[in-house]
C-alpha cells in the first residue's frame, strides 16, 4: 500500500467513527463501558469523551506519527525496502483498534455480549501480521526487534527478525486456539506473546554471541 493511501484511508475512518459515536451519542448510558476484563466482561467504565473520542484520536495520531517516524530515521533507506508491509501493518493496526472502537459503542447500546469472543481472534491475525512485519523489517532505529545486539550486527538483525517473525506467526496462531478453549483464552494470547518477545531478546543475545565471541573483543 502507498504510504498517502494509508494515511488518508486511515484518517477518514477514524472522522467517519468519531462522527457515528456522537451521532450515536444520545443513546449511549452516561458512563460507558470502556473496558473489559479477562473473563470477556466489563469492569471498567468512562465518560463519553473516553468512549467516543479516545480511540479515533488514537488511531489519528499514531497513525500520524508512525508514518512520520521513517523520515528522521539515519537508517531510512533501509525501512523503504520494507515500506509496502510497514504500511499494511500501519493500515490493518488503525483497522484493529477501530474494530474494538466499534465493539465498544454497540456494547452501550444495549447489545451485550463476550468481548473475548470477538478481540480474541483478531489479536491473533493481529499477532501473525506482526511476525509477518518481523520477517520482512530491515535494520533501523524505529521498527522491530531493537536490542543493543541487533542494531550493532546487521546479520544479527536479519537472523534474530527471521526467526522471530516465525515465532510470533505461530503465537497468533496459539492465540486463535482460544476460540475453541475459552476458559484458557486469555492465557493463550498473553503467554505464547510473552515467550515470543523473550525468546526473540535472548535470541539476538546468542546470535551476537555467534558472530562475536567473548574471547575475540
Amino acid at each position: 500500500m502507498k504510504s498517502k493511501t494509508v494515511l488518508i484511508v486511515n484518517l477518514i475512518l477514524s472522522a467517519a467513527l468519531l462522527m457515528a459515536g456522537l451521532l450515536l451519542e444520545p443513546s449511549f448510558p452516561e458512563q460507558m463501558a470502556v473496558h473489559w476484563g479477562a473473563d470477556g466482561n466489563v469492569n471498567g467504565y468512562g465518560s463519553h469523551f473516553i468512549g467516543i473520542w479516545l480511540l479515533p484520536l488514537m488511531v489519528a495520531g499514531l497513525t500520524l506519527l508512525l508514518m512520520g517516524l521513517p523520515y528522521i530515521d539515519p537508517k531510512r533507506k533501509n525501512i523503504e525496502q520494507f515500506r509496502p508491509f510497514y504500511n499494511l501493518f500501519i493500515f490493518l493496526f488503525a483497522i484493529y483498534m477501530l474494530y474494538i472502537h466499534v465493539l465498544t459503542l454497540v456494547w452501550n447500546l444495549g447489545y451485550t455480549f463476550n468481548f473475548n469472543t470477538f478481540i480474541i481472534p483478531s489479536f491473533g491475525f493481529f499477532t501473525i501480521l506482526i511476525g509477518q512485519l518481523l520477517r520482512h523489517a530491515r535494520q533501523n532505529y524505529f521498527i522491530g526487534i531493537r536490542t543493543p545486539w541487533t542494531l550493532q550486527d546487521e546479520r544479527v538483525w536479519n537472523e534474530t527478525h527471521r526467526q522471530a517473525g516465525i515465532v510470533f506467526m505461530v503465537s497468533g496462531v496459539i492465540t486463535l486456539a482460544g476460540l475453541l478453549l475459552p476458559e484458557l483464552a486469555i492465557w493463550l494470547l498473553m503467554i505464547p506473546l510473552f515467550v515470543a518477545a523473550i525468546y526473540s531478546i535472548v535470541l539476538s543475545y546468542f546470535l551476537y554471541r555467534k558472530y562475536h565471541p567473548v574471547n575475540q573483543e
